[in-house]
Protein backbone atom coordinates (compact mmCIF):
# COMPACT_ATOMS: atom_id res chain seq x y z
CA UNK A 1 0.00 0.00 0.00
CA UNK A 2 1.44 3.41 -0.98
CA UNK A 3 2.39 6.02 1.64
CA UNK A 4 -0.01 8.45 -0.03
CA UNK A 5 -2.85 6.03 0.48
CA UNK A 6 -2.21 5.51 4.19
CA UNK A 7 -2.53 9.23 4.76
CA UNK A 8 -6.15 9.13 3.55
CA UNK A 9 -8.47 8.32 6.47
CA UNK A 10 -11.81 7.88 4.80
CA UNK A 11 -13.41 7.63 1.39
CA UNK A 12 -15.35 10.88 1.15
CA UNK A 13 -16.99 10.27 -2.23
CA UNK A 14 -18.33 6.80 -1.62
CA UNK A 15 -22.11 6.28 -1.28
CA UNK A 16 -22.18 2.62 -0.32
CA UNK A 17 -23.99 3.17 2.97
CA UNK A 18 -22.91 4.33 6.42
CA UNK A 19 -20.52 1.44 6.99
CA UNK A 20 -18.60 2.04 3.79
CA UNK A 21 -18.42 5.75 4.54
CA UNK A 22 -16.74 4.95 7.86
CA UNK A 23 -14.15 2.45 6.60
CA UNK A 24 -10.64 3.58 5.52
CA UNK A 25 -9.92 3.20 1.79
CA UNK A 26 -7.17 0.65 2.21
CA UNK A 27 -9.31 -1.57 4.49
CA UNK A 28 -12.37 -1.39 2.24
CA UNK A 29 -10.36 -1.89 -0.96
CA UNK A 30 -8.51 -4.88 0.41
CA UNK A 31 -11.82 -6.66 0.81
CA UNK A 32 -13.35 -5.30 -2.41
CA UNK A 33 -11.08 -5.67 -5.44
CA UNK A 34 -12.64 -3.89 -8.38
CA UNK A 35 -13.52 -5.51 -11.68
CA UNK A 36 -12.43 -2.34 -13.50
CA UNK A 37 -10.51 0.83 -12.68
CA UNK A 38 -10.41 3.78 -15.08
CA UNK A 39 -7.99 6.72 -14.98
CA UNK A 40 -8.43 9.92 -16.98
CA UNK A 41 -10.18 13.27 -17.10
CA UNK A 42 -13.66 12.34 -15.88
CA UNK A 43 -16.70 14.59 -16.14
CA UNK A 44 -19.10 13.14 -13.58
CA UNK A 45 -22.30 15.13 -14.35
CA UNK A 46 -22.47 15.72 -10.61
CA UNK A 47 -22.64 19.53 -10.47
CA UNK A 48 -19.94 19.73 -13.18
CA UNK A 49 -17.46 17.96 -10.91
CA UNK A 50 -14.33 16.42 -12.40
CA UNK A 51 -12.56 13.31 -11.08
CA UNK A 52 -9.32 11.49 -11.85
CA UNK A 53 -10.41 7.90 -11.49
CA UNK A 54 -13.16 5.48 -10.59
CA UNK A 55 -13.54 1.83 -9.68
CA UNK A 56 -16.31 -0.55 -10.78
CA UNK A 57 -17.51 -3.73 -9.09
CA UNK A 58 -20.46 -5.92 -10.18
CA UNK A 59 -21.61 -3.33 -12.68
CA UNK A 60 -21.65 -0.35 -10.28
CA UNK A 61 -19.27 2.44 -9.31
CA UNK A 62 -17.75 1.69 -5.92
CA UNK A 63 -15.30 4.58 -5.85
CA UNK A 64 -15.02 7.96 -7.60
CA UNK A 65 -12.14 10.26 -6.77
CA UNK A 66 -8.40 10.51 -7.31
CA UNK A 67 -5.90 8.07 -8.77
CA UNK A 68 -4.39 7.11 -5.46
CA UNK A 69 -7.75 6.21 -4.00
CA UNK A 70 -8.73 4.16 -7.03
CA UNK A 71 -5.45 2.27 -7.11
CA UNK A 72 -6.32 0.68 -3.77
CA UNK A 73 -9.08 -1.25 -5.53
CA UNK A 74 -6.71 -2.91 -8.00
CA UNK A 75 -5.83 -6.57 -7.52
CA UNK A 76 -3.53 -8.25 -10.02
CA UNK A 77 -5.32 -10.85 -12.08
CA UNK A 78 -8.71 -9.60 -10.91
CA UNK A 79 -8.94 -5.96 -11.99
CA UNK A 80 -8.85 -4.56 -15.51
CA UNK A 81 -7.15 -1.16 -15.61
CA UNK A 82 -7.79 1.44 -18.32
CA UNK A 83 -5.56 4.50 -18.37
CA UNK A 84 -7.39 7.02 -20.58
CA UNK A 85 -5.29 9.97 -19.45
CA UNK A 86 -4.67 12.42 -22.28
CA UNK A 87 -6.76 10.46 -24.78
CA UNK A 88 -10.05 12.32 -24.51
CA UNK A 89 -12.84 12.57 -21.97
CA UNK A 90 -14.48 9.98 -19.73
CA UNK A 91 -18.11 10.83 -19.01
CA UNK A 92 -21.48 9.25 -18.22
CA UNK A 93 -23.19 7.67 -21.18
CA UNK A 94 -25.88 9.83 -22.75
CA UNK A 95 -29.65 9.75 -22.86
CA UNK A 96 -32.09 10.69 -25.60
CA UNK A 97 -35.26 12.20 -24.15
CA UNK A 98 -37.44 11.58 -27.21
CA UNK A 99 -36.72 9.60 -30.37
CA UNK A 100 -38.33 7.08 -32.68
CA UNK A 101 -35.71 4.42 -33.29
CA UNK A 102 -38.42 1.77 -33.57
CA UNK A 103 -39.70 3.51 -36.72
CA UNK A 104 -36.31 4.57 -38.02
CA UNK A 105 -35.10 0.98 -38.04
CA UNK A 106 -38.47 -0.63 -38.67
CA UNK A 107 -39.58 1.27 -41.77
CA UNK A 108 -36.70 0.11 -44.01
CA UNK A 109 -37.71 -3.45 -43.21
CA UNK A 110 -41.41 -2.94 -43.93
CA UNK A 111 -41.20 -0.24 -46.58
CA UNK A 112 -39.03 2.55 -47.93
CA UNK A 113 -37.19 5.62 -46.67
CA UNK A 114 -37.30 8.82 -48.70
CA UNK A 115 -34.01 10.74 -48.78
CA UNK A 116 -33.64 14.35 -47.67
CA UNK A 117 -32.93 15.54 -51.21
CA UNK A 118 -35.41 13.29 -53.02
CA UNK A 119 -37.85 15.16 -55.26
CA UNK A 120 -41.53 14.44 -55.96
CA UNK A 121 -40.48 13.20 -59.38
CA UNK A 122 -38.04 10.66 -57.94
CA UNK A 123 -40.63 9.72 -55.33
CA UNK A 124 -43.16 8.78 -58.03
CA UNK A 125 -40.79 7.32 -60.61
CA UNK A 126 -38.44 5.33 -58.37
CA UNK A 127 -39.26 5.20 -54.66
CA UNK A 128 -42.95 4.28 -54.70
CA UNK A 129 -42.53 1.69 -57.51
CA UNK A 130 -39.68 0.08 -55.54
CA UNK A 131 -41.87 -0.02 -52.42
CA UNK A 132 -44.71 -1.60 -54.37
CA UNK A 133 -42.37 -4.22 -55.83
CA UNK A 134 -41.06 -5.03 -52.38
CA UNK A 135 -44.59 -5.35 -51.01
CA UNK A 136 -45.76 -7.63 -53.81
CA UNK A 137 -42.74 -9.90 -53.48
CA UNK A 138 -43.24 -10.24 -49.72
CA UNK A 139 -47.03 -10.50 -49.80
CA UNK A 140 -47.42 -7.35 -47.68
CA UNK A 141 -50.90 -6.01 -47.08
CA UNK A 142 -49.75 -2.38 -46.82
CA UNK A 143 -47.05 -0.22 -48.38
CA UNK A 144 -45.37 2.07 -45.87
CA UNK A 145 -42.69 4.73 -46.19
CA UNK A 146 -41.17 7.66 -44.35
CA UNK A 147 -39.11 10.77 -44.92
CA UNK A 148 -40.34 13.09 -47.68
CA UNK A 149 -39.61 16.79 -47.22
CA UNK A 150 -42.47 19.30 -47.20
CA UNK A 151 -40.35 22.17 -48.57
CA UNK A 152 -39.38 20.05 -51.55
CA UNK A 153 -42.84 18.56 -52.12
CA UNK A 154 -45.33 21.33 -51.36
CA UNK A 155 -45.24 22.98 -54.79
CA UNK A 156 -45.67 19.67 -56.60
CA UNK A 157 -47.44 17.49 -54.05
CA UNK A 158 -48.10 13.93 -55.34
CA UNK A 159 -51.78 13.04 -55.50
CA UNK A 160 -53.73 9.90 -54.68
CA UNK A 161 -54.46 9.55 -58.41
CA UNK A 162 -50.73 9.48 -59.18
CA UNK A 163 -50.21 6.87 -56.48
CA UNK A 164 -53.20 4.90 -57.82
CA UNK A 165 -51.47 4.76 -61.21
CA UNK A 166 -48.58 2.96 -59.53
CA UNK A 167 -50.64 0.77 -57.21
CA UNK A 168 -54.38 0.83 -56.60
CA UNK A 169 -54.99 -2.49 -54.84
CA UNK A 170 -52.68 -2.21 -51.80
CA UNK A 171 -52.98 0.73 -49.35
CA UNK A 172 -50.06 3.16 -49.59
CA UNK A 173 -49.04 5.43 -46.69
CA UNK A 174 -45.89 7.56 -46.89
CA UNK A 175 -45.21 9.77 -43.85
CA UNK A 176 -43.10 12.90 -44.15
CA UNK A 177 -39.78 13.33 -42.34
CA UNK A 178 -41.53 14.80 -39.27
CA UNK A 179 -44.22 12.10 -39.13
CA UNK A 180 -46.90 14.79 -39.12
CA UNK A 181 -48.17 14.43 -42.68
CA UNK A 182 -49.02 11.57 -45.00
CA UNK A 183 -49.47 10.79 -48.69
CA UNK A 184 -51.94 8.01 -49.47
CA UNK A 185 -53.66 6.34 -52.38
CA UNK A 186 -57.42 5.95 -52.81
CA UNK A 187 -57.79 2.48 -51.31
CA UNK A 188 -56.12 3.73 -48.14
CA UNK A 189 -58.80 6.42 -47.85
CA UNK A 190 -61.54 3.89 -48.65
CA UNK A 191 -60.35 1.55 -45.90
CA UNK A 192 -60.42 4.47 -43.45
CA UNK A 193 -63.99 5.36 -44.42
CA UNK A 194 -63.01 8.75 -45.82
CA UNK A 195 -64.17 7.83 -49.33
CA UNK A 196 -66.15 4.98 -50.84
CA UNK A 197 -65.09 2.92 -53.83
CA UNK A 198 -67.19 5.07 -56.16
CA UNK A 199 -65.29 8.20 -55.15
CA UNK A 200 -67.91 9.72 -52.86
CA UNK A 201 -66.60 11.62 -49.86
CA UNK A 202 -67.82 10.08 -46.60
CA UNK A 203 -65.68 12.03 -44.13
CA UNK A 204 -64.24 15.48 -44.73
CA UNK A 205 -62.84 16.24 -41.27
CA UNK A 206 -60.76 14.50 -38.61
CA UNK A 207 -60.34 16.27 -35.31
CA UNK A 208 -56.88 17.75 -34.96
CA UNK A 209 -56.04 17.26 -38.61
CA UNK A 210 -56.85 18.21 -42.15
CA UNK A 211 -57.95 16.12 -45.12
CA UNK A 212 -56.70 18.31 -47.94
CA UNK A 213 -59.30 18.60 -50.67
CA UNK A 214 -58.78 19.17 -54.38
CA UNK A 215 -60.64 21.41 -56.79
CA UNK A 216 -63.01 18.51 -57.53
CA UNK A 217 -64.12 18.44 -53.87
CA UNK A 218 -62.47 15.08 -53.11
CA UNK A 219 -59.34 14.29 -51.07
CA UNK A 220 -56.04 14.85 -52.85
CA UNK A 221 -54.35 12.13 -50.80
CA UNK A 222 -52.43 14.66 -48.71
CA UNK A 223 -53.21 14.40 -44.97
CA UNK A 224 -52.06 16.70 -42.19
CA UNK A 225 -51.58 15.93 -38.51
CA UNK A 226 -54.31 13.76 -36.93
CA UNK A 227 -55.98 13.08 -40.27
CA UNK A 228 -52.84 11.08 -41.02
CA UNK A 229 -52.78 9.19 -37.72
CA UNK A 230 -56.45 8.35 -38.13
CA UNK A 231 -55.96 6.96 -41.63
CA UNK A 232 -52.82 5.10 -40.61
CA UNK A 233 -54.77 3.28 -37.89
CA UNK A 234 -56.72 1.40 -40.59
CA UNK A 235 -53.62 -0.24 -42.08
CA UNK A 236 -53.05 -3.93 -41.39
CA UNK A 237 -50.71 -2.93 -38.59
CA UNK A 238 -50.32 -6.31 -36.91
CA UNK A 239 -49.04 -7.71 -40.18
CA UNK A 240 -47.02 -4.61 -40.94
CA UNK A 241 -45.25 -4.49 -37.57
CA UNK A 242 -45.22 -7.86 -35.85
CA UNK A 243 -43.55 -8.95 -32.61
CA UNK A 244 -41.01 -10.90 -34.66
CA UNK A 245 -40.11 -7.78 -36.62
CA UNK A 246 -39.92 -5.69 -33.44
CA UNK A 247 -37.60 -8.26 -31.92
CA UNK A 248 -35.45 -8.25 -35.06
CA UNK A 249 -34.99 -4.47 -35.12
CA UNK A 250 -34.16 -4.26 -31.42
CA UNK A 251 -30.61 -5.42 -32.12
CA UNK A 252 -30.24 -2.70 -34.77
CA UNK A 253 -31.55 -0.09 -32.35
CA UNK A 254 -29.13 -1.19 -29.66
CA UNK A 255 -26.14 -1.03 -31.99
CA UNK A 256 -27.21 2.41 -33.19
CA UNK A 257 -27.61 3.75 -29.65
CA UNK A 258 -24.39 2.33 -28.26
CA UNK A 259 -22.30 3.48 -31.23
CA UNK A 260 -23.41 7.06 -30.60
CA UNK A 261 -23.05 6.91 -26.84
CA UNK A 262 -26.67 6.52 -25.72
CA UNK A 263 -27.67 3.94 -23.11
CA UNK A 264 -31.14 5.26 -22.27
CA UNK A 265 -33.91 6.78 -24.34
CA UNK A 266 -37.64 7.38 -24.49
CA UNK A 267 -39.34 6.17 -27.66
CA UNK A 268 -41.97 8.71 -28.63
CA UNK A 269 -43.98 6.27 -30.76
CA UNK A 270 -44.25 3.12 -28.67
CA UNK A 271 -47.52 2.11 -30.33
CA UNK A 272 -47.02 3.86 -33.69
CA UNK A 273 -48.56 0.90 -35.49
CA UNK A 274 -51.42 0.69 -32.97
CA UNK A 275 -50.33 -2.57 -31.40
CA UNK A 276 -48.15 -3.72 -28.51
CA UNK A 277 -45.49 -5.49 -30.56
CA UNK A 278 -42.69 -3.14 -29.55
CA UNK A 279 -43.46 -3.47 -25.85
CA UNK A 280 -43.64 -7.25 -26.01
CA UNK A 281 -40.39 -7.62 -27.93
CA UNK A 282 -38.50 -5.31 -25.57
CA UNK A 283 -39.69 -7.13 -22.47
CA UNK A 284 -38.78 -10.52 -23.95
CA UNK A 285 -35.25 -9.36 -24.78
CA UNK A 286 -34.72 -7.77 -21.39
CA UNK A 287 -35.87 -10.86 -19.53
CA UNK A 288 -33.52 -12.91 -21.70
CA UNK A 289 -30.63 -10.66 -20.64
CA UNK A 290 -30.14 -9.28 -24.15
CA UNK A 291 -30.80 -5.57 -23.62
CA UNK A 292 -27.86 -3.24 -23.06
CA UNK A 293 -29.77 0.00 -22.69
CA UNK A 294 -32.80 1.33 -20.81
CA UNK A 295 -35.90 1.86 -22.94
CA UNK A 296 -38.74 4.17 -22.04
CA UNK A 297 -41.95 3.78 -24.03
CA UNK A 298 -44.89 6.12 -24.58
CA UNK A 299 -48.46 5.15 -25.35
CA UNK A 300 -49.79 7.58 -27.94
CA UNK A 301 -53.35 8.87 -27.64
CA UNK A 302 -54.80 10.73 -30.62
CA UNK A 303 -57.40 13.49 -30.43
CA UNK A 304 -59.88 11.43 -32.47
CA UNK A 305 -59.80 8.53 -30.00
CA UNK A 306 -62.06 7.76 -27.07
CA UNK A 307 -59.77 8.98 -24.31
CA UNK A 308 -60.99 6.69 -21.53
CA UNK A 309 -60.60 3.61 -23.73
CA UNK A 310 -57.12 4.73 -24.73
CA UNK A 311 -56.14 5.41 -21.12
CA UNK A 312 -57.24 1.92 -20.18
CA UNK A 313 -54.97 0.51 -22.89
CA UNK A 314 -52.09 2.67 -21.66
CA UNK A 315 -52.56 1.24 -18.17
CA UNK A 316 -52.67 -2.30 -19.58
CA UNK A 317 -49.31 -1.73 -21.28
CA UNK A 318 -47.70 -1.51 -17.83
CA UNK A 319 -47.63 -5.32 -17.80
CA UNK A 320 -44.69 -5.12 -20.21
CA UNK A 321 -42.47 -3.18 -17.78
CA UNK A 322 -39.25 -4.85 -16.66
CA UNK A 323 -35.86 -3.89 -15.25
CA UNK A 324 -34.73 -2.05 -18.39
CA UNK A 325 -38.13 -1.42 -20.00
CA UNK A 326 -40.05 1.50 -18.51
CA UNK A 327 -43.59 1.96 -19.82
CA UNK A 328 -45.06 4.80 -17.75
CA UNK A 329 -45.54 7.63 -20.28
CA UNK A 330 -48.49 8.85 -22.34
CA UNK A 331 -47.80 10.75 -25.54
CA UNK A 332 -50.14 13.41 -26.98
CA UNK A 333 -49.87 15.91 -29.81
CA UNK A 334 -50.95 19.38 -28.73
CA UNK A 335 -50.19 20.89 -32.13
CA UNK A 336 -48.16 20.32 -35.28
CA UNK A 337 -45.02 22.12 -36.43
CA UNK A 338 -44.77 25.91 -36.79
CA UNK A 339 -42.54 25.64 -39.85
CA UNK A 340 -45.31 23.79 -41.71
CA UNK A 341 -48.07 26.11 -40.47
CA UNK A 342 -49.69 23.63 -38.09
CA UNK A 343 -48.04 24.80 -34.87
CA UNK A 344 -50.35 26.72 -32.50
CA UNK A 345 -48.87 30.22 -32.23
CA UNK A 346 -49.43 33.88 -31.39
CA UNK A 347 -48.97 36.20 -33.24
CA UNK A 348 -50.70 34.29 -35.99
CA UNK A 349 -49.05 33.33 -39.27
CA UNK A 350 -48.74 36.01 -41.92
CA UNK A 351 -51.64 34.49 -43.83
CA UNK A 352 -53.89 34.96 -40.79
CA UNK A 353 -54.35 31.39 -39.48
CA UNK A 354 -53.15 30.21 -36.05
CA UNK A 355 -52.34 26.51 -36.51
CA UNK A 356 -54.00 23.27 -35.44
CA UNK A 357 -54.54 22.76 -31.68
CA UNK A 358 -55.63 19.17 -31.04
CA UNK A 359 -57.02 19.56 -27.53
CA UNK A 360 -58.81 22.17 -25.47
CA UNK A 361 -57.20 23.21 -22.21
CA UNK A 362 -60.06 21.62 -20.26
CA UNK A 363 -59.57 18.30 -22.03
CA UNK A 364 -55.81 18.31 -21.45
CA UNK A 365 -56.30 19.15 -17.80
CA UNK A 366 -58.68 16.24 -17.33
CA UNK A 367 -56.44 13.80 -19.22
CA UNK A 368 -53.46 14.88 -17.11
CA UNK A 369 -55.44 14.43 -13.90
CA UNK A 370 -56.55 10.92 -14.87
CA UNK A 371 -53.15 9.83 -16.19
CA UNK A 372 -51.17 11.07 -13.18
CA UNK A 373 -53.65 9.42 -10.84
CA UNK A 374 -52.90 6.13 -12.60
CA UNK A 375 -49.13 6.60 -12.24
CA UNK A 376 -48.62 7.67 -15.86
CA UNK A 377 -46.49 10.67 -16.80
CA UNK A 378 -47.62 13.01 -19.58
CA UNK A 379 -45.27 13.49 -22.54
CA UNK A 380 -46.82 16.09 -24.87
CA UNK A 381 -45.58 17.37 -28.21
CA UNK A 382 -46.00 21.17 -28.18
CA UNK A 383 -44.05 23.47 -30.47
CA UNK A 384 -45.89 26.77 -30.82
CA UNK A 385 -45.92 29.20 -27.89
CA UNK A 386 -49.70 28.93 -27.48
CA UNK A 387 -49.47 25.14 -27.50
CA UNK A 388 -46.78 25.24 -24.82
CA UNK A 389 -48.83 27.67 -22.75
CA UNK A 390 -51.93 25.47 -22.94
CA UNK A 391 -49.95 22.42 -21.84
CA UNK A 392 -48.34 24.33 -18.95
CA UNK A 393 -51.78 25.45 -17.76
CA UNK A 394 -53.12 21.91 -17.97
CA UNK A 395 -50.19 20.44 -16.05
CA UNK A 396 -50.53 23.05 -13.31
CA UNK A 397 -54.30 22.71 -13.00
CA UNK A 398 -54.62 18.96 -13.39
CA UNK A 399 -51.23 17.40 -12.76
CA UNK A 400 -49.12 16.10 -9.90
CA UNK A 401 -45.72 17.82 -9.91
CA UNK A 402 -44.04 14.64 -8.68
CA UNK A 403 -44.92 12.96 -12.00
CA UNK A 404 -42.42 15.10 -13.97
CA UNK A 405 -44.89 15.83 -16.75
CA UNK A 406 -42.95 16.75 -19.86
CA UNK A 407 -43.28 19.05 -22.85
CA UNK A 408 -41.45 17.95 -25.99
CA UNK A 409 -39.78 20.14 -28.69
CA UNK A 410 -40.88 23.66 -27.55
CA UNK A 411 -40.02 25.80 -30.55
CA UNK A 412 -41.41 28.91 -28.89
CA UNK A 413 -42.15 29.69 -25.24
CA UNK A 414 -43.83 32.73 -23.70
CA UNK A 415 -41.45 34.35 -21.20
CA UNK A 416 -43.65 33.84 -18.08
CA UNK A 417 -44.00 30.13 -18.80
CA UNK A 418 -40.34 29.36 -18.06
CA UNK A 419 -40.72 30.14 -14.37
CA UNK A 420 -44.14 28.48 -14.23
CA UNK A 421 -42.57 25.31 -15.61
CA UNK A 422 -39.80 25.40 -13.01
CA UNK A 423 -42.16 26.14 -10.13
CA UNK A 424 -44.35 23.16 -11.05
CA UNK A 425 -41.61 20.66 -11.91
CA UNK A 426 -42.57 20.57 -15.60
CA UNK A 427 -39.78 19.08 -17.70
CA UNK A 428 -38.65 20.38 -21.11
CA UNK A 429 -37.40 17.85 -23.64
CA UNK A 430 -35.93 20.44 -25.93
CA UNK A 431 -35.40 20.45 -29.68
CA UNK A 432 -31.76 21.29 -29.03
CA UNK A 433 -30.60 19.77 -32.31
CA UNK A 434 -32.78 22.26 -34.22
CA UNK A 435 -31.12 25.35 -32.75
CA UNK A 436 -29.73 26.26 -36.18
CA UNK A 437 -31.12 27.37 -39.52
CA UNK A 438 -29.72 27.67 -43.03
CA UNK A 439 -29.85 31.07 -44.70
CA UNK A 440 -32.40 29.65 -47.14
CA UNK A 441 -34.67 28.50 -44.32
CA UNK A 442 -34.22 31.74 -42.40
CA UNK A 443 -35.52 33.64 -45.41
CA UNK A 444 -38.46 31.22 -45.64
CA UNK A 445 -39.28 31.75 -41.96
CA UNK A 446 -39.62 35.51 -42.50
CA UNK A 447 -42.31 34.79 -45.08
CA UNK A 448 -44.20 32.50 -42.66
CA UNK A 449 -43.97 34.19 -39.25
CA UNK A 450 -44.59 37.61 -37.83
CA UNK A 451 -42.30 39.19 -35.25
CA UNK A 452 -39.48 37.41 -33.43
CA UNK A 453 -40.66 33.90 -34.32
CA UNK A 454 -39.06 34.26 -37.73
CA UNK A 455 -35.58 34.51 -36.25
CA UNK A 456 -36.03 32.83 -32.86
CA UNK A 457 -36.75 29.15 -32.30
CA UNK A 458 -35.91 26.37 -29.81
CA UNK A 459 -34.82 28.20 -26.63
CA UNK A 460 -32.09 26.62 -24.51
CA UNK A 461 -30.39 28.90 -22.00
CA UNK A 462 -33.70 30.27 -20.69
CA UNK A 463 -34.60 26.83 -19.36
CA UNK A 464 -31.38 26.65 -17.36
CA UNK A 465 -31.65 30.27 -16.21
CA UNK A 466 -35.12 29.57 -14.81
CA UNK A 467 -34.32 26.23 -13.20
CA UNK A 468 -36.26 24.02 -15.62
CA UNK A 469 -35.02 20.45 -16.03
CA UNK A 470 -34.16 20.46 -19.73
CA UNK A 471 -33.16 17.32 -21.61
CA UNK A 472 -31.81 16.69 -25.09
CA UNK A 473 -33.51 14.66 -27.76
CA UNK A 474 -32.81 13.84 -31.41
CA UNK A 475 -36.35 12.91 -32.56
CA UNK A 476 -34.74 10.32 -34.86
CA UNK A 477 -35.63 9.70 -37.68
CA UNK A 478 -37.49 13.05 -37.84
CA UNK A 479 -34.20 14.90 -37.94
CA UNK A 480 -35.02 17.68 -40.43
CA UNK A 481 -31.42 17.62 -41.60
CA UNK A 482 -29.93 17.65 -38.10
CA UNK A 483 -27.57 15.25 -36.29
CA UNK A 484 -28.66 12.33 -34.15
CA UNK A 485 -25.49 11.85 -32.11
CA UNK A 486 -24.95 13.70 -28.82
CA UNK A 487 -21.77 15.47 -29.86
CA UNK A 488 -23.24 16.76 -33.10
CA UNK A 489 -26.11 18.13 -31.01
CA UNK A 490 -23.67 19.54 -28.46
CA UNK A 491 -21.81 21.61 -31.06
CA UNK A 492 -25.07 23.09 -32.34
CA UNK A 493 -26.20 24.24 -28.90
CA UNK A 494 -22.83 25.89 -28.26
CA UNK A 495 -22.58 27.67 -31.60
CA UNK A 496 -26.08 27.96 -33.10
CA UNK A 497 -24.66 26.47 -36.30
CA UNK A 498 -24.83 23.03 -37.93
CA UNK A 499 -21.44 22.53 -39.52
CA UNK A 500 -22.74 21.22 -42.85
CA UNK A 501 -24.90 24.29 -43.52
CA UNK A 502 -24.18 27.67 -45.03
CA UNK A 503 -25.61 29.65 -42.14
CA UNK A 504 -25.11 32.39 -39.61
CA UNK A 505 -25.28 31.51 -35.89
CA UNK A 506 -28.90 31.15 -34.80
CA UNK A 507 -30.21 33.00 -31.72
CA UNK A 508 -26.86 33.02 -29.96
CA UNK A 509 -28.35 34.55 -26.79
CA UNK A 510 -29.87 31.13 -26.12
CA UNK A 511 -26.74 29.01 -26.71
CA UNK A 512 -25.41 26.86 -23.86
CA UNK A 513 -22.09 26.23 -22.13
CA UNK A 514 -20.35 22.90 -22.61
CA UNK A 515 -21.24 21.81 -19.10
CA UNK A 516 -24.90 22.69 -19.59
CA UNK A 517 -25.01 20.72 -22.84
CA UNK A 518 -23.53 17.64 -21.16
CA UNK A 519 -25.94 17.99 -18.25
CA UNK A 520 -28.90 18.02 -20.64
CA UNK A 521 -27.51 14.94 -22.37
CA UNK A 522 -26.82 12.89 -19.24
CA UNK A 523 -28.16 13.37 -15.72
CA UNK A 524 -31.19 15.41 -16.80
CA UNK A 525 -32.39 12.63 -19.10
CA UNK A 526 -31.96 10.21 -16.20
CA UNK A 527 -34.18 12.51 -14.12
CA UNK A 528 -36.76 12.64 -16.90
CA UNK A 529 -36.83 8.83 -16.86
CA UNK A 530 -36.90 8.60 -13.02
CA UNK A 531 -33.46 6.97 -13.15
CA UNK A 532 -31.29 9.59 -11.45
CA UNK A 533 -30.62 7.36 -8.44
CA UNK A 534 -29.33 4.60 -10.71
CA UNK A 535 -27.86 6.22 -13.83
CA UNK A 536 -26.96 9.46 -15.58
CA UNK A 537 -23.83 10.42 -13.64
CA UNK A 538 -20.62 8.89 -12.36
CA UNK A 539 -21.28 8.45 -8.67
CA UNK A 540 -20.68 5.67 -6.19
CA UNK A 541 -23.58 3.25 -6.00
CA UNK A 542 -24.89 3.95 -9.50
CA UNK A 543 -24.68 1.61 -12.48
CA UNK A 544 -21.42 2.04 -14.36
CA UNK A 545 -22.79 3.43 -17.62
CA UNK A 546 -20.04 5.55 -19.16
CA UNK A 547 -18.18 6.57 -22.31
CA UNK A 548 -14.56 6.84 -23.33
CA UNK A 549 -14.79 9.76 -25.78
CA UNK A 550 -12.04 10.24 -28.35
CA UNK A 551 -11.96 14.03 -27.78
CA UNK A 552 -12.03 16.19 -24.71
CA UNK A 553 -15.24 18.00 -25.62
CA UNK A 554 -14.79 20.29 -22.58
CA UNK A 555 -11.67 21.91 -24.05
CA UNK A 556 -11.26 21.06 -27.75
CA UNK A 557 -12.06 23.75 -30.37
CA UNK A 558 -15.82 24.19 -30.40
CA UNK A 559 -16.01 23.55 -34.15
CA UNK A 560 -14.43 20.11 -33.65
CA UNK A 561 -16.91 18.78 -31.11
CA UNK A 562 -19.09 17.18 -33.82
CA UNK A 563 -16.12 14.92 -34.66
CA UNK A 564 -16.16 13.41 -31.17
CA UNK A 565 -17.21 9.76 -30.96
CA UNK A 566 -17.33 7.11 -28.25
CA UNK A 567 -14.16 5.06 -28.46
CA UNK A 568 -16.04 2.71 -26.14
CA UNK A 569 -19.46 2.56 -24.50
CA UNK A 570 -19.95 0.76 -21.19
CA UNK A 571 -23.30 -0.38 -19.78
CA UNK A 572 -23.51 -1.69 -16.24
CA UNK A 573 -19.75 -2.09 -16.17
CA UNK A 574 -19.49 -4.06 -19.43
CA UNK A 575 -17.99 -2.77 -22.66
CA UNK A 576 -20.86 -3.06 -25.11
CA UNK A 577 -19.40 -1.03 -27.99
CA UNK A 578 -15.93 -0.07 -29.21
CA UNK A 579 -14.65 1.61 -32.33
Amino acid sequence: MSKGLTRRDFIKTMSMGALAMAVPVDVFAANTPADLVVYGKIFTSENNRLAEAFAVKDGRFIYVGDKIGASAFIKRGKTEVIDYTGKGLVMPSCGNGHAHYSIGHGVPKVGMMVGFDDTPQKFLSEIVPAAVKKARESGATAIFGFGWQLLKFEKDMPTRQQLDAICSDIPIYFADDEGHKGLVNTICLVNAGIMDEKGNVLKSEVRGGKIVMGSDGTPTGYLQEQAGTYTRSFLDNDNLFSVDLAREIMADIEQHLLSEGYTMYIDGWGNYFYNNSYYRAAQELDKAGKMNFVLGTTYEIESWMNVDDALAKAVDVQKYASKRVKTNWIKLFMDGTPESGTGFIDPVYRDGHQGIPNWSEEELTEITRKANAKGLTMHIHAMGNMAVNRVVNSYINGGNSEMRNTIVHLRNVNEPDYKRMADNNIYATSGMLWHHNSEENQAAMVEIFQGDMALHGYPLKSFFDNGVNVTAHSDFPALSHSPDDPFGIMEIVLTGVYHVENAKPWWTEECLTREQALTALTINVAKQMFLENERGSIKTGKYADFLLVNKDVLTCPVTEIHNAKPAATYFEGKKVFSM
